[in-house]
């Protein structure tokens, strides 16, 4: 009996060993990068719907703006060497990385030989969907900012000024915050926004918009049910397809999308409590956890890791969606969403591992006149959310 032992020992095959040999787990951390990468991908929307460049040697990325420019009749006989006016005016846009964002946990090597179920690959999309979740904070945060910029573009006796951005109140009141999610008057705000796009030459190719999802499915609900009746919406999909939030609407040639990741009445993405001003009075439905209706952090340069103006929760007390075009906003990353996992010496040290999600990105807008935000119920100043306070002009 001990000679079999012995035989059926030397000849058990160990399904994560590297050729049959060495570490018997080896091939089993190759599962979370994989998983980590999925978890990533399939919740940060705003990644393929604004400008992204890789950033390499160095810690900030400039983008260059061209003005307007005039056309005139010849004179004959006169030289031609520009312009009189000196146009197009050039400008620049900066935009810097921030500090490393990282996401990790430790695995218990006895934790995970105990447990009944695949424990890294859990961990793992936890991992990308936190990475994720803040990667689409901040964009919509700097597509938010852009909205009530004037534009970098500026020069003295300039025949045209350059556009900024656009902010559109949902409703007719001001002190209603309950209009955000009203179906008729979002519709009527994503005409208005196509329109002030148009007014200000943005390309129609690539205009999104980005809503609460209790807005979302308030717009699509009303819109099946045939309770809009002006407008003309667009459906690619229906049933499951169209409540997935993954654009399958369209309204003036506007794609629709959902997300928790805006900021809305100085949350995230919802928020709860009696209708008013300053909130649009959805019911809390308890147990919601701390991840539902989250306020907003501050997020300016003076907060540890931040090297961007993000803006503080104050500044979007009245926010209540997006609409924009690519152009409206640039990311650089100078590390692409990664894994690293500990091993060897460190591994048998600590009897377990670290899994480690990072990335290093910067995001700001880039083209105001392509940022359009929603806002509703009373706010600060004459136009709605007030400025962050840069050194741009007022909108043009």
């Amino acid at each position: 009996m001990a000679h079999q032992s012995s035989d059926l020992t030397t000849s058990l095959t160990r399904q994560g060993q590297l050729n049959m040999a060495g570490d018997s787990r080896a091939l089993y951390l190759k599962l979370f990068s994989g998983e980590m990468f999925k978890g990533f991908q399939h919740n940060a929307i705003a990644r393929d719907l604004v400008m992204k460049r890789t950033l390499k040697n160095g810690k900030s990325l400039q983008f260059i703006y061209t003005g307007h420019t005039t056309a005139e009749f010849h004179t004959p006989g006169n030289s031609i060497l520009g312009n009189s006016d000196g146009a197009p005016p050039v400008a620049e846009k900066t935009i810097t990385c921030d500090d490393l964002l990282i996401s990790s946990a430790f695995v218990y090597e006895l934790d995970e030989t105990l447990a009944h179920y695949e424990l890294r690959g859990e961990i793992s999309k936890k991992i990308g969907y936190a990475l994720a979740q803040k990667y689409d904070r901040l964009i919509f945060r700097a597509i938010a900012k852009g909205a009530r910029q004037g534009s970098p573009v500026k020069k003295a006796n300039n025949t045209f000024e350059e556009p900024g951005g656009t902010q559109i109140r949902v409703g007719a009141s001001s002190s209603n915050a309950t209009a955000a999610y009203d179906a008729a008057s979002l519709v009527d705000a994503f005409y208005d926004a196509a329109a002030a796009l148009d007014e200000k030459g943005v390309s129609s190719q690539g205009r999104v918009a980005v809503l609460n999802p209790r807005q979302y499915y308030s717009l699509i609900n009303s819109v099946s049910s045939g309770v809009i009746t002006s407008g003309l919406i667009n459906r690619d999909a229906q049933g499951t397809a169209l409540q997935s939030g993954q654009g399958v609407a369209e309204i003036a040639g506007i794609k629709i999308y959902k997300s928790m990741n805006i900021p809305f009445f100085g949350n995230y993405g919802t928020k709860y409590g009696t209708a008013g001003t300053a909130n649009p009075g959805i019911t809390d439905p308890g147990n919601k956890g701390n991840f539902v209706g989250e306020t907003l952090e501050d997020g300016r340069a003076s907060v540890t890791g931040i090297n961007n103006n993000y803006g503080n929760a104050t500044d979007f007390a009245n926010s209540c969606g997006l609409i924009f075009q690519k152009e409206a906003a640039g990311v650089v990353e100078a590390i692409g969403p990664q894994v690293q996992v500990t091993s060897g010496d460190v591994s048998v040290v600590y009897q377990g591992d670290v899994i480690l999600g990072r990335l290093a990105m910067g995001a700001d807008f880039l083209n105001p006149a392509a940022c359009v935000e929603l806002i509703a119920g009373a706010a600060t100043g004459s136009t709605g959310n007030a400025a962050f306070g840069t050194s741009y002009p007022a909108n043009g």
